[in-house]
């Protein structure tokens, strides 16, 4: 059942872009904006345009497969204070970590609270995701330029160890992938993976059969 439209009087809009681009075979950068405004005449009456508080811009160049970071930029475009530029240099302590399992907690540790930039650290934490999402596209596209048994999700051509560190950086990121749970008992085995939903739907929209998925 769907949730019902929000009433009253909007007051704020935050937006986060998140864009993955793959450089070469093992090489992506991530870029991410977040955005904060306020609608027309929230702070000054009589004003007819929505008014931007924050904008910060984030991007980081990832090795793949190890997800490490190579570079990193940050841009704050449009702040409450002229001072709060100052801490744009001490994002470059994010060079050299992994943004897969532990980022949120070195991100934190390094850089939260009077380390850094409040909304800087929540762009971070929506970017991680999306490095982890790209390492999927990564592979499917490595795998069509150069074809291996092992594609397509059929693990049964690949070690134990290679199916335990393709799982690696989706390992208890939530319920399907728990450590204990059947999806991962099955990947392990060698099972085929299901196909997903939006990729059945896509094929059947195409006018092909879910299987073609498979055999791309």
């Amino acid at each position: 059942m769907p949730l019902p439209a929000p009433s009253g009087t909007p007051i704020h809009q935050r937006t986060y872009d998140v864009q993955a681009f793959r450089i070469a075979q093992d090489r992506l950068q991530i870029r991410g904006i977040v955005h904060d405004q306020k609608p027309p005449g929230t702070y000054i009456a009589d004003d007819p345009d929505p008014l931007s508080v924050h904008r910060m811009e984030v991007d980081l160049l990832i090795e793949f497969p190890s997800l490490t970071i190579l570079e990193v930029a940050v841009e704050m475009q449009v702040t409450p204070h002229r001072a709060c530029n100052t801490i744009e240099p001490d994002y470059q302590q994010l060079v050299g970590l992994s943004i897969a399992r532990g980022f949120s907690r070195h991100v934190k540790d390094l850089l939260g609270g009077p380390r850094g930039c409040t909304h800087i650290g929540a762009l971070l934490q929506a970017m991680a995701p999306v490095a982890i999402q790209s390492s999927w596209s990564m592979r499917s596209l490595s795998e069509r330029e150069a074809p291996e048994p092992a594609a397509n999700g059929n693990g049964t051509t690949m070690s134990v160890d290679d199916r335990k560190r393709a799982l690696a950086f989706n390992l208890n990121t939530c319920h399907i992938w728990d450590e204990d749970g059947p999806q991962v008992a099955g990947v392990l085995r060698g099972d085929q993976m299901e196909i997903p939903v939006w990729a059945e739907e896509r094929m059947v929209k195409l006018g092909r059969t879910p299987e073609d998925w498979r055999r791309q």
